[in-house]
């Protein structure tokens, strides 16, 4: 059985995995949490002044009005709650960040933004009526009181359940993007600890006025995307398979896919520096395969990109996210890292000035974006496992499909809003399946940690992989097979039959072995080690390496351990670590040859 935070996800060679650490998301009717009395605050607006610029991108969304569904939320878990402290700690982080301060205004000529000075609230507590269910409760809440108008346009929410509140932080998409929610919960729970926050960063404004001062797009710039508009039909790329009638926005439908765990994320990863290209640019490969196979089109979709352009924006709330159009139509990985590339440039220049000619941007019912969020790489962090974190998407209508990549240590998910229309279901289906196919085929082609890799040493081919529950004999008897191991070792298969129970429920550690055909001819374990030490280092622990004798002195050590390097660098580490025995010497001048220094001295106590 798994537990409340935890899921059963497919591995790529057919087997299951249970892991927890996943930053979840899901849709407001999916939400995952306990029941209690729902409250909301509100800080208190004061009447608009100081006007502010408006982004392209914030215009076109405001500039629809207010209508349900136009927001973005995250959801946290707590400990406990005192209402009165996370008020406080709320209204820290409001007056930390200036976008938080800003409010929209109709007029005739479209939204203006002003800023506003705000006063403290109060807690209300909302009617969930018997029979219907918290989900929609909380929806209608942000419904409500999240629309592009609304002053604010955020609100604090919180289900008091009895066990592990949960805080409800929801927006609307005008004034956040996904990485700002994680600047707010960072500094949020950072003052509820007490902390006191840095000085406030600049703001989207600040943002939307530095852009217009940018050069404007070069020639060749707007020429292709004069290109791409047009084989699309003068318009934003469409899906390529039939949706139905979706002239007008029909219900949704929202499908959450976990696509790859985190050994064969990793082994997806290894692959894409074996080919010389990033893994968003082999999983566009897989992309462009899918679209030419059921379609006979390139793959042609919106491709939005963030605009924090350097580290001053980083810490910074706003919708920071711009659309790009992405065309590619050779399947090679090195033709889509240049269609990625190019689609990236595309979106470096002011769209109001690039689309011009059309008028602004010419959307059309059936439009198709691609978005990808590796969080691993993102410079704000928080602790996502501990604070049972969720990104929640409101309920809503659509007339186009909207997939999302994320990648973070639990591996690989994606999440795809489509019309709910009887043709829709399995025209998207379809391509849905068939790119999780292909991307998990891809991570076959290495299959690092999982199954397979191929090593040729001494002339013979060898395969690494995950070892099996009827490994533990082959690896036990080669802990055992000299002088130390022997005396440490047992005989009992039902210790090392437990033992191997807990490592391989473990995310963070990898069991390997090395096969001569069907005998088991090496083995070593490997462990990911986060820590704080070393500006917050994550390290690669090495442990029981192991080689049978008649494969000594081949080369197969070193394979094992340059291996063990690529895998620790796919998971994050950034140093490489093992202890020895101090009587093997052999062993001590193998790690040196391989770079390793003896910079410490190790202390063991047996417990």
């Amino acid at each position: 059985m798994t537990g409340p935070s935890e899921r059963r996800v497919g591995r790529c060679d057919g087997r299951d995995t249970t892991y927890s650490d996943v930053m979840r998301l899901t849709q407001v009717a999916h939400l995952r949490l306990g029941f209690g009395p729902l409250l909301s605050y509100d800080v208190v607006a004061g009447p608009p002044r100081d006007e502010q610029p408006v982004s392209f991108d914030q215009a076109r969304h405001v500039g629809l009005g207010d209508r349900p569904g136009s927001w973005m939320a995250i959801t946290i878990r707590l400990p406990h709650v005192d209402l009165d402290a996370l008020a406080a700690a709320w209204l820290q982080v409001v007056a930390r960040h200036g976008t938080l301060r800003t409010v929209f205004t109709e007029s005739p000529t479209g939204p203006h933004l002003h800023e506003v000075d705000l006063s403290p609230g109060t807690w209300v507590e909302h009617d969930v009526p018997p029979g219907s269910r918290l989900s929609d409760a909380i929806r209608r809440v942000l419904d409500e009181g999240c629309t592009s108008y609304d002053r604010p346009s955020y609100r604090l929410c919180v289900v008091a359940s009895h066990d592990r509140p949960t805080v409800v932080l929801g927006f609307d998409h005008a004034h956040v993007d996904m990485w700002s929610l994680l600047v707010v919960v960072r500094d949020l729970v950072r003052a509820l600890d007490g902390q006191e926050l840095a000085p406030s960063p600049r703001t989207f404004a600040d943002h939307t006025a530095s852009l217009r001062e940018r050069p404007a797009a070069p020639t060749e710039v707007r020429e292709r995307w004069r290109d791409i508009l047009e084989a699309s039909g003068d318009v934003m790329p469409c899906f390529p398979l039939p949706l139905g009638d979706v002239s007008e926005p029909v219900p949704e439908r929202v499908e959450v896919r976990d696509v790859l765990d985190v050994d064969a994320a990793a082994s997806l990863g290894l692959r894409a520096r074996e080919l010389g290209v990033s893994t968003l640019a082999l999983v566009t490969s897989v992309m462009t395969d899918v679209s030419r196979r059921l379609a006979d089109v390139p793959l042609r979709a919106v491709f939005p990109v963030h605009s924090r352009y350097d580290p001053t924006w980083h810490d910074s709330v706003g919708w920071f996210i711009t659309n790009a159009v992405l065309d590619s139509g050779d399947v090679h990985p090195a033709a889509c890292a240049a269609a990625v590339k190019e689609a990236i440039r595309l979106g470096s220049y002011p769209l109001e000035d690039v689309l011009a000619p059309w008028g602004g941007m010419p959307q059309a019912p059936g439009m198709f974006a691609i978005s990808w969020l590796d969080m691993r790489r993102l410079p704000v962090r928080v602790d996502h496992v501990a604070l049972d974190a969720q990104y929640v998407s409101a309920a809503g209508r659509t007339d186009g499909v909207m997939v999302w990549f994320v990648l973070d240590e639990g591996g690989m998910h994606l999440r795809c809003r489509y019309p709910d229309t009887v043709e829709a279901r399995p025209s998207v289906g379809r391509w849905l399946d068939a790119v999780v196919d292909g991307v998990r085929e891809r991570s076959l082609e290495v299959e690092a940690a999982v199954g397979g890799r191929a090593l040729v040493v001494d002339g013979t081919p060898l395969s690494l992989e995950r070892a099996v529950r009827t490994d533990v004999p082959a690896i036990v008897a080669m802990l055992a097979n000299d002088p130390i191991g022997a005396s440490r070792e047992s005989f009992d298969v039902a210790v090392y039959d437990e033992a191997f129970d807990t490592v391989s429920r473990d995310p963070a550690q990898l069991l390997t072995v090395v096969r001569d055909g069907d005998v088991v001819v090496a083995t070593m374990q490997l462990s990911i080690i986060p820590g704080l030490s070393r500006r917050g280092a994550t390290r690669l622990q090495i442990e029981a390496v192991r080689v049978v004798q008649r494969w000594r002195d081949r080369g197969l050590g070193s394979a094992l351990m340059d291996w063990a390097h690529d895998y620790g660098r796919s998971r994050g580490a950034v140093l490489s670590q093992l202890t020895s025995d101090v009587a093997r010497e052999d062993a001590h001048r193998f790690y040196r040859r391989l770079g390793y220094e003896s910079s410490h001295v190790g202390f063991k106590r047996s417990l």
